[in-house]
């Protein structure tokens, strides 16, 4: 080996020494791209680990109220925020500081368009702005959820082109020349879920590279217990949406059994809870009026969609979504027909929908079933309103414009219909179902809240 070889071959183990050394005893900056329901909470981990951590996001609002110690997500306390800037955490929209940066966290959002395809511009547009200002020997993750090969295939492609002629290190190139090191580990964020501590999910890595893999581990071992390592980045985006089509077909399946349960007069909640008692075999899964959140309903489309570059159909996990998304217009159908009932027809009817979130306790409406079923009543000529603690207002959404103000629980008797959507903890549901003239309780909601059913509830 020339001496030239040599000399460049040393100064690259010793860069990576150097940051893996700087990752293990917390000394690394931290960058976080996209400070959602996602990124912020991570980055207030790192933070609090030990570790010097910018935040990067292109909403100066939000940069804004973190820079004066404020949250706007409702399950991270300011107080976290607080805590975390008193050590050396900060926000930034200046996208020049990534220079300054070892470690790089990309956490975007990865929505589907109007065609439900999939939408990587937020990646993408985040890979053109870092790359001018990478360098070499840093570590970029990729977390947000896409479908297998975005890493290689979209992400490193824009990173290579726009960076000054530096190159992601591949397993097949040795450790020469102007490198930095490209991982995909997915988010497993669950809102709302108090049973496990964050540090307890166990955490997957997919490097592009051994080494990559194990800059990787060796950042995120500092603030979660087990590292899961696999073999590629496209492993570890598969394993996300794994993760997630299995819940989606799960909730397909028990939201069928509950629309034939209700034509055969069987309970299905009191089926799930016997099956429960299953101690092997069997896995509980709840029906409902639709699937909401940035995972589930969207996930499954993602690998639908690269599955057709295979010419591959995946005809079980697009059947589940049929069923999945069908489920507003179910509950919309057990309004009309509740109200029926009472002999008052849909069209006209005060209608109250409680709880606009997807998921009970949490303070997010992406993809919520209560958006489409609020959209469906009105197209019927229903007089609709809602309430929710988490939202004061609706404003103009990626895929709705419904532009409506929360109306108090004063008088819930002045409503036709009172829609239970989201089962959210703050709901006196006795009080509920003894002052509404009509419930249509989506969530089970009054029986696990109250002693004896409603006479003119409907569980639907």
């Amino acid at each position: 080996m020339s001496s030239t070889v040599q000399t460049v071959v040393s100064a690259r183990v010793g860069e990576v020494d150097s940051l893996e050394s700087r990752l293990s005893n917390r000394t690394a900056n931290v960058g976080v791209i996209g400070l959602g329901y996602v990124g912020l909470p991570l980055a207030l981990l790192l933070a609090e680990a030990g570790f010097p951590v910018t935040g990067f996001d292109i909403d100066p609002q939000k940069v804004e109220k973190l820079s004066r110690g404020e949250s706007y997500i409702y399950r991270v306390p300011s107080s976290e925020v607080q805590l975390a800037r008193a050590k050396e955490f900060s926000a930034t929209v200046d996208y020049s500081q990534v220079a300054d940066m070892d470690a790089i966290i990309i956490c975007v959002p990865t929505p589907l368009n109007e065609q439900r395809e999939p939408d990587l511009s937020h990646i993408t547009n985040t890979a053109a702005a870092i790359a001018p200002h990478l360098q070499a020997g840093q570590l970029v993750v990729l977390e947000s959820t896409t479908y297998p090969g975005t890493t290689e295939e979209v992400f490193v492609p824009i990173l290579e082109k726009n960076s000054s002629g530096l190159r992601a290190q591949h397993d097949d190139e040795g450790i020469e020349g102007k490198c930095f090191y490209v991982a995909f580990s997915p988010e497993r964020e669950d809102p709302g879920n108090n049973s496990f501590a964050r540090s307890d999910i166990p955490k997957v890595v997919g490097g592009l590279s051994q080494r990559a893999s194990e800059l990787a581990g060796t950042l995120y071992r500092a603030i979660f217990r087990h590292i899961v390592p696999v073999s590629t980045p496209a492993a570890a985006e598969m394993t996300k949406l794994l993760e997630n089509i299995y819940r989606c077909v799960n909730i397909a399946l028990v939201n069928e059994l509950k629309l034939l349960c209700l034509r055969m007069g069987i309970d299905i909640w009191e089926v799930i809870d016997a099956a429960s008692t299953k101690p092997f075999g069997f896995q509980p899964f709840q029906p409902g009026p639709g699937l909401g959140g940035h995972c589930i309903p969207v996930d499954p489309f993602y690998l639908s969609w690269k599955a057709k570059q295979w010419d591959f159909h995946t005809r079980f996990i697009e059947l589940a979504g049929e069923i999945n998304v069908s489920m507003p217009y179910h509950v919309v159908n057990a309004i009309a027909a509740a109200l029926n009932r009472v002999q008052k027809p849909l069209a006209g009817s005060r209608i109250l929908i409680l709880g606009v979130s997807y998921k009970k306790d949490v303070d997010d409406v992406r993809e919520s079933p209560a958006l489409t079923i609020i959209e469906l009543l009105k197209q019927q000529g229903a007089r609709v309103s809602y309430h929710d603690p988490y939202f004061p207002q609706l404003l103009k959404g990626r895929h709705y414009n419904l532009q409506m103000e929360r109306v108090p629980l004063d008088n819930l008797g002045a409503h036709d219909c009172v829609v239970i959507v989201t089962d959210h903890s703050d709901y006196d549901y006795p009080t509920i179902v003894r002052q509404a003239r009509l419930v249509v309780d989506t969530r089970n909601a009054t029986l696990r809240g109250c002693p004896s059913p409603s006479p003119g509830g409907l569980r639907r």
